[in-house]
């Protein structure tokens, strides 16, 4: 999904969703950001968004790495800079972007960043060392349902996932975190305090890793909402405070022409 302009704007914005997410997990976003004139791009990763989770069987993060370097050279077609958003997951991908394209891209946007995860599995947990004993017998990783906030008629993500897509999401966290110290464009964090995917600590951990200006990074926390935060019950401040972040941006830029 992409809102079009013919003439490069100084601008623009990429979205990018999380592992086994649908675009109705972002989408909250969309329509507020096309309305501050700039254009805006939201990929679809390959095997989400299909009628059954096995879309997913085969894909790795290598496949979602090349969906977003994609979108972030279409986006580039029609602006400068990009200001990249992403959430979950989306986070890794867009961390991986801001250092491949350090000067086209202008700031990040990081929402319930992929850092710590809650499972045992997961890279740094305690079981970590058990996966791939774990992805040899069980093939199907069944995913917990979305609490009862969301938003009606938002589709968060599948209910089920192929073990090998979720051994490549961790392959692509354990890629990503040593990028965390190349880091140096503006950053904006957005976490949930008591969240059950993603451990509070990742903002923490983000912010204190990356090597962006203090004065260019900052944290800011939601009290009440799960991890699929443009679902929840604080979605309307979330998406404010995005919107406002890249209002400022997009008024730097000016003053800075």
């Amino acid at each position: 999904m992409a809102e079009k302009h013919t003439t490069p704007t100084p601008l623009g914005v990429l979205i990018i969703h999380g592992f086994t997410a649908t675009l109705e997990s972002v989408s909250a976003l969309y329509a507020p950001l096309c309305e501050l004139g700039i254009p805006v791009l939201m990929p679809q990763l390959a095997g989400h968004g299909a009628s059954s989770p096995d879309a997913l069987r085969g894909v790795t993060w290598e496949d979602w790495m090349n969906d977003v370097d994609k979108a972030f050279q279409e986006l580039r077609c029609s602006a400068e800079q990009v200001i990249i958003i992403g959430h979950s997951m989306g986070t890794l991908l867009a961390i991986n972007l801001a250092v491949r394209y350090e000067s086209e891209t202008d700031s990040l946007v990081l929402v319930a960043p992929a850092i710590k995860l809650a499972s045992l599995f997961a890279p740094g947990r305690p079981l970590h060392f058990a996966v791939p004993l774990v992805s040899g017998i069980i093939k199907k990783w069944d995913l917990k349902p979305y609490a009862a906030r969301s938003n009606a008629g938002c589709s968060p993500h599948y209910a089920w996932v192929p073990t090998d897509a979720v051994v490549s999401f961790f392959d692509l966290l354990k890629k990503s975190l040593p990028l965390l110290s190349k880091v140096t464009v503006p950053v904006f964090i957005l976490h949930n305090r008591r969240e059950s995917t993603v451990l509070p600590e990742s903002a923490t951990i983000l912010c204190d890793s990356i090597a962006t200006k203090p004065s260019e990074k900052s944290i800011m926390w939601l009290e009440r909402s799960e991890h699929q935060t443009f679902c929840d019950c604080e979605r309307e401040a979330a998406v404010k405070s995005i919107v406002d972040y890249v209002s400022g941006r997009i008024a730097r830029k000016s003053k800075a022409v």
